[in-house]
């Protein structure tokens, strides 16, 4: 059973519904797996960053001079480097992170991306999040690693700041939808008017799988009102940016801490395709100002959970593709491929950047880009393994093995 959030009003309109629809079609979800109250592992946190994220801006590879002759008008210069390792440094939009970085709970994986080339935005966001290539798989890798760890309630599983259904979720496995925590309501679901009790009443006698359904949704409506009249103030002084990007950190923080058993978030980060005018590493031009709004509100989610909470997450970021070493005439990059991924929690082995440089000069380029010499999937899948106790991954990630980078202590 999948429930969703409706577009309309931001609020769970006649989710359960179309969840009851997908089952009466012989998609009958409310068996399929058996709950694991004894579930120990991390909360994986995942973040797109969607339209092409531009690793060489964020994670700079100094050391390497064919980067800066690629790009004479957007190289970040290596005066305004942060967190270097003589080699590798980081933009200094980044500032944000740079404690989480010298104090070991951020780290970045580098020519990291899909094991081909895919400049289209859409093939390659499904193929990233289907992430089977050769198969005829057609469920979301987040919705098989939930069914690997058995997850069986939709609140284990959530795609926050959004109504519409997420691709890397798609598959049997239980998720909830939702554009915010506290729109976790049916509309015009009032006290005199106690339409969630009618579904409950409705559905009472009707077969498991719409029955199911059914409870399902009901529980997910008490537990959302619940958390409505608690309210929610983030701890330590952490401030997070008035963005969808900090609204959705900013709930996801609030269901780690609140107990309901989540095991897996996703969120998105959207207008990373810059083809122009990306701009010198200063403030108010887009990269800068794109990277710093990213920076801050992982600081935030990283100080509201505390190191206590923080030592139960780690959150991974994923984009489509990279970008084009080379700066085009509008001074921005084209698609390209190879690119970074950063991994922060309290578990990881920070404060570097891990993977096999291959090299910017153009005989070390793939038609023009970064090559990829790690396969994202391996990282994630370390992750998995180590942190959220995954042992079977060829049942999320047919046919690949998890990297052995070290990036995570295990549990």
């Amino acid at each position: 059973m999948t429930t969703h959030t409706c577009t309309s009003r931001r609020h769970l309109l006649a989710a359960g519904l179309a969840g009851a629809g997908l089952a009466a079609a012989g998609l009958d979800t409310s068996l399929a797996f058996a709950a694991d109250p004894g579930y120990a592992g991390d909360v994986l946190v995942l973040l797109s960053l969607r339209g092409g994220f531009d690793g060489l801006s964020a994670v700079v590879p100094a050391g390497d001079a064919a980067y800066y002759t690629a790009r004479p008008g957007i190289a970040v210069q290596k005066s305004q480097l942060i967190g270097g390792d003589g080699f590798f440094g980081l933009h200094p939009a980044l500032a944000p992170l740079l404690p989480y970085w010298t104090g070991g709970q951020l780290a970045a994986v580098h020519a990291v991306g899909q094991p081909a080339p895919n400049r289209s935005h859409f093939s390659a966001m499904e193929e990233l999040e289907r992430a089977a290539p050769g198969t005829s798989l057609r469920t979301g890798w987040l919705n098989r690693m939930l069914g690997v760890a058995g997850s069986a309630d939709p609140f284990q599983a959530i795609a926050m700041g959004t109504a519409r259904p997420a691709r890397v979720l798609a598959g049997p496995a239980p998720h909830l939808g939702l554009t915010a925590v506290d729109d976790l309501q049916l509309t015009g679901d009032q006290a005199d008017r106690p339409i969630a009790a009618t579904m409950a009443a409705l559905y009472a006698g009707a077969p498991p799988a719409l029955a199911g359904t059914a409870a399902q949704l009901t529980a997910a409506l008490t537990r959302g009102a619940s958390l409505r009249k608690a309210g929610y103030t983030p701890a330590n002084g952490a401030a997070y940016p008035n963005t969808e990007l900090g609204a959705a950190l900013r709930d996801v923080a609030r269901l780690i801490k609140s107990g309901t058993g989540l095991m897996s978030a996703t969120v998105d980060s959207g207008d990373w395709d810059m083809h122009e005018n990306l701009g010198p590493a200063t403030p108010g031009r887009r990269m800068f100002d794109q990277l710093k709004a990213l920076a801050t509100a992982l600081a935030a989610f990283a100080a509201d959970l505390g190191p206590d909470g923080l030592r139960r997450v780690t959150l991974v970021t994923v984009s489509e593709f990279g970008r084009r070493v080379t700066q085009n005439g509008s001074g921005g990059l084209d698609h390209g491929y190879g690119n970074a991924m950063f991994v922060l929690g309290g578990n990881v082995k920070g404060g570097k950047v891990y993977g096999r440089w291959p090299g910017l000069t153009t005989a070390q380029l793939r038609d023009g880009d970064l090559a990829v010499t790690t396969d994202y999937r391996a990282v994630i899948g370390e992750i998995l393994r180590a942190r959220c106790g995954v042992g079977d991954l060829a049942g999320v990630f047919p046919g690949v093995a998890a990297s052995s980078l070290g990036i995570v202590s295990a549990r």
